[in-house]
């Protein structure tokens, strides 16, 4: 009898086919995990090169850094060591010109009627004797004396002194010695005069003659006070209180003590004017008008304090001029009446006027008692161009005139007590940004964006006012420009005049702040440090 397999004989057949679809599944896997380790080792690999790189870059900005530092420390030592031989030439060109001045007096012939020392280049003039204008050139077509044989040390030093001083030699040639020794002043060397407006002297670019002779410029122009009251020699930084005084690493600046300072600054900026204190730089006062909606800007362009030091005007671009009691920091009065933005103020030295110039071609004068107001319009026929608008304004001392400068490049003057005006002067080639009068009222100076400014002898409108009124626009201007101010290397957008008459400051979008001697234009030292214009 035969019997059948048993059922079981077929199921060794069903792990082998369990074995067959799991074995793809794994090479996927394995294969899947081999590209994830290929592109981490590949990121990886990009990782250790930007590293590398990044160190390669800082190791280069350190150097570079180092680099910059070296050179830092090296510059700091050169102006350091700039700063001493400066110093020391400087007290070296003091003591010779004080020996030269000992000199020119002891060699003065005595009992000589008429007789005028030969002009030193940087020392005053003698006290004594009749001045330069009143006393004839009589040495005008004759060669200066040259400087004496019998001391030639004395001569070096007066030559190096001159050159340091790069004052131009205009002597003219030797003379023979028969005729130096005939000559009665040959007992000291003849420098160039300290007046740049003679041809002679005059630099390449520092004045333009305009056609005058230097015979005119010696009478018109104001004279500088070289009193020793003015500047004392005694002002030291033992001798002055700590106030008075700052001192750095390679520098000090003494102030004068008898000279008034101011005590205030004030600025105007978008919708409030802030005063500060000079002297510790605290801000101690804002001036805001909270009846003026919070709505766009309103730029304050002018601020003026009154002389009396209680009042301060400021012009927005609303159009109006406020005057603020500063003590209530609260506001006195408002003046309406420009139609454009006020961009300039000015206060007459009794307080009793205001001068306003805007962007309408006009400039008022405000009587502070009585709140009336005179309107100064532009309205010449022969106007370089239509745009006008008045940029500047300056009331003069005796507070007779206003002068206006206008973006059209001219200066005008009026008469204050008629309205009329006087004077239209010319000679800019871009519009004015800034007048000033001379304290003395003899003269004005205007900045324009000719990267120049100007000195004007306006001398002769007080006397000829009514004349001059009666002047048609085509007329030749009475005042002429007798000095050109050239140095610096963009706008000139302020200028002002020191009070004792000696010095002209201007301020430029080249970031400078300039200091001139306005007896003849030249530039005396350079203010540094704005970031901006």
């Amino acid at each position: 009898m035969t019997s059948n397999p048993p059922y079981t004989a077929s199921t060794p057949s069903r792990p082998h086919l369990h074995l067959t679809t799991a074995q793809p599944r794994t090479r996927r896997i394995a294969d899947a995990l081999d590209s994830i380790k290929q592109e981490f080792e590949l990121l990886q690999a990009d990782r250790d090169n930007i590293r590398a790189e990044r160190d390669t870059f800082e190791a280069q900005v350190n150097m570079q850094v180092n680099e910059v530092n070296g050179i830092r420390r090296s510059l700091y030592d050169l102006e350091v060591q700039q700063g001493k031989v400066r110093q020391h030439y400087e007290d070296e060109l003091r003591r010779l010109r004080l020996e030269v001045s000992n000199l020119r007096q002891a060699a003065t012939p005595q009992g000589i009627p008429g007789f005028q020392p030969v002009p030193i280049a940087g020392l005053p003039p003698s006290r004594s004797g009749p001045t330069p204008t009143s006393l004839p050139d009589i040495n005008r077509d004759k060669p200066h004396p040259p400087p004496p044989e019998s001391d030639p040390e004395m001569r070096q030093k007066i030559r190096d002194g001159r050159e340091n001083e790069r004052i131009p030699d205009t002597r003219e040639p030797k003379r023979p010695k028969a005729e130096r020794d005939s000559s009665p002043a040959h007992d000291i060397e003849a420098l160039p005069p300290p007046h740049s407006l003679y041809p002679s002297a005059a630099g390449p670019s520092s004045l333009r003659p305009h056609g005058r002779s230097p015979s005119d410029y010696q009478v018109t122009l104001p004279p500088i006070n070289t009193s020793p009251q003015t500047f004392p020699d005694e002002l030291s930084l033992a001798s002055v209180a700590p106030e008075f005084r700052k001192e750095g690493s390679d520098w000090f600046a003494v102030f004068n003590p008898r000279v008034k300072h101011g005590k205030y600054l004030a600025t105007g900026c978008n919708r409030t004017a802030q005063i500060y204190d000079v002297k510790t730089g605290a801000k101690i006062c804002v001036l805001a008008d909270d009846s003026v909606g919070k709505s766009g800007d309103l730029y304050i362009r002018s601020v003026r304090f009154s002389p009396d030091g209680k009042l301060l005007a400021t012009g927005a671009e609303d159009r109006q001029i406020r005057i603020w009691d500063i003590a209530k920091k609260r506001i006195r009065k408002i003046f309406v009446g420009h139609t454009q933005e006020i961009y300039s103020l000015d206060f007459s030295r009794d307080g009793h006027f205001i001068i306003s110039g805007s962007g309408d071609k006009t400039a008022r004068i405000w009587d502070m008692h009585d709140d009336s107001s005179k309107v100064l319009t532009i309205n010449d026929t022969d106007s370089i161009n239509n745009d006008a608008g008045v940029t500047s304004v300056a009331i003069s001392p005796n507070g007779q005139l206003v002068a206006a400068g206008s973006l059209d490049t001219i200066v005008r003057i009026w008469d204050v007590s008629t309205g009329a005006l006087l004077e239209r002067l010319r000679g800019h080639r871009d519009s004015v940004y800034s007048v000033a009068f001379t304290p003395d009222g003899r003269g004005l100076v205007s900045g324009s964006l000719d990267k120049t400014l100007k000195y004007w002898d306006v001398s002769g409108l007080a006397p000829r006012k009514d004349e001059l009124a009666l002047k048609k626009p085509g007329d030749k201007p009475s005042s002429q420009c007798t000095m050109d101010f050239i140095g610096h290397k963009d706008y000139v957008l302020s200028v002002s005049v020191s009070h004792d008459g000696q010095w002209v400051v201007s301020g430029s979008k080249d970031r400078c702040v300039q200091f001139w001697d306005i007896r003849n234009a030249t530039l005396q030292f350079v203010l540094q440090g704005h970031k901006n214009s």
